[in-house]
């Protein structure tokens, strides 16, 4: 067999290898009643959530709850089934997060409480489509 051939053969095998590790790490999106469901079964399992924030009459973000240092905090969000739940992320309130449209979670539950390791945001554009008049 030539040298080549053992080359392309070695290469195709870390590309497979590479491919099934990281296939573990993907993740669909759940709602929070199955996100309870698979920490029953497996609570190291990280999922993804994706809601929105609860918000009043007016559109004002509620339900925020800074930590006193603020270096943490908790929030409700609620999922694509508006189920409501409670979260807690150990780290600052991101910018912009309350004018977020979507909300998207990484993380697992502890007894009750969703904890976050990551947030991820869709904010709001900042260019908005307008109608050009013809004149």
């Amino acid at each position: 067999m030539k040298k080549s051939h053992i080359l392309a053969i070695g290469i195709i095998a870390v590309a497979v290898t590479i491919m099934i590790s990281t296939a573990g790490d993907t993740s669909s999106y759940v709602t929070f009643q199955e996100a309870k469901n698979i920490a029953e079964n497996n609570s190291s399992t990280k999922v993804h959530v994706v809601g929105t924030l609860r918000k009043d009459d007016h559109g004002q973000v509620q339900d925020i709850h800074p930590s006193p240092d603020k270096l943490s905090f908790s929030f409700v969000m609620l999922d694509e089934n508006e189920m409501a739940q409670e979260v807690y992320y150990n780290e600052p309130m991101p910018a912009d997060f309350q004018r977020s449209e979507q909300v998207v979670i990484i993380g697992s539950y502890n007894k009750d409480l969703f904890v976050a390791d990551k947030i991820l945001l869709k904010c709001p554009s900042k260019y908005q489509e307008e109608e050009i008049k013809a004149s």
